[in-house]
């Protein structure tokens, strides 16, 4: 049986939504239901059966910036694009990639462009006793996926920030890590998301992290964003996973923890293979 998280990894349906041009480039995609609403902006968008594209008289940063700007407001102020963030994430299909617009955090999913986040597995071992891994519930309040399992440390990185410097950043806002002991995580593997979520299309790549804590450090949250904190041993976290406790993000960067540690067998995670290569779309 292939676990939820990796089915939902790939549960998207191209066919109901439009891919989202600007210039050359494919940069998104954007529901079909959600066409209608964009067809108030004639002058911003060229729609057709097959694509939905950026009017080309916006050919810098600047200009598109401000034209997704404006619609994105009006987007908001209707209620078609919740939890507003105040963060600013850039449009570019690799990390490394000059931005070709400036948007919203939240109107990500909305426009299905890709997206880029840091996940941590926080790690204690002691001398004879099995490994256990430090779990996080997310508060209650988050704009996505509220209430449930994720790692101790996941967050995404906004516009102006490398990884590492992410990862230290949401280190200590997440789970209240100094930067000493937050640059010693080591990098595990990429893995792709790609599915159809309420608020539109998740398109993220994942950068994983493991780190070895102290066995007296435990996590404490800076910013309201977690609920409460658990150490917990393999075989609860792997019983989550397989119930779906755990946030789609969080099981797979888990999954490629204990699957690299062989802390599980890769027979248990048929399929896992599959998110580590971007999706073929």
């Amino acid at each position: 049986m292939t676990l939820p998280a990796i089915v939902a990894a790939r549960r998207f349906d191209a066919s109901a939504h439009l891919p989202f041009h600007i210039g050359s480039e494919r940069v998104g995609w954007i529901r079909r239901t959600d066409t209608p609403a964009l067809q108030s902006w004639p002058d911003v968008f060229h729609i057709d059966q097959t694509s939905i594209r950026l009017a080309d008289t916006f050919c810098d940063l600047n200009t598109r910036s401000a034209a997704l700007g404006a619609v994105i407001g009006m987007l908001a102020a209707d209620g078609r694009i919740p939890g507003w963030r105040n963060e600013t994430y850039a449009i570019r299909n690799s990390f490394d990639a000059e931005p070709l617009a400036f948007i919203e955090r939240a109107a990500s999913r909305f426009f299905g462009t890709m997206t880029y986040a840091v996940h941590l597995n926080g790690i204690v071992e002691e001398q004879g006793r099995p490994p256990n891994l430090w779990i996080a519930r997310r508060s209650e309040t988050k704009a996505t996926d509220p209430g449930m399992l994720d790692n101790v440390v996941a967050g995404g990185i906004g516009w102006g920030m490398g990884i590492e410097d992410a990862l230290v950043k949401e280190c200590w806002e997440e789970a209240g890590m100094p930067q000493e002991l937050a640059v010693k995580a080591v990098r595990g593997r990429l893995f792709h998301v790609l599915q159809s979520l309420p608020e539109g299309t998740q398109a993220e790549q994942i950068y994983v992290f493991d780190l070895a804590l102290p066995v007296d450090f435990a996590p404490r949250n800076q910013d309201g964003e977690v609920g409460e904190h658990r150490l917990a041993r393999i075989d609860e976290v792997a019983r989550w996973i397989e119930e779906g406790a755990l946030t789609v993000d969080a099981s797979l960067a888990t999954l490629d923890c204990l699957l690299r540690r062989r802390w599980i067998d890769e027979e248990a995670c048929e399929g896992m293979q599959t998110v580590f290569s971007p999706p073929a779309l």
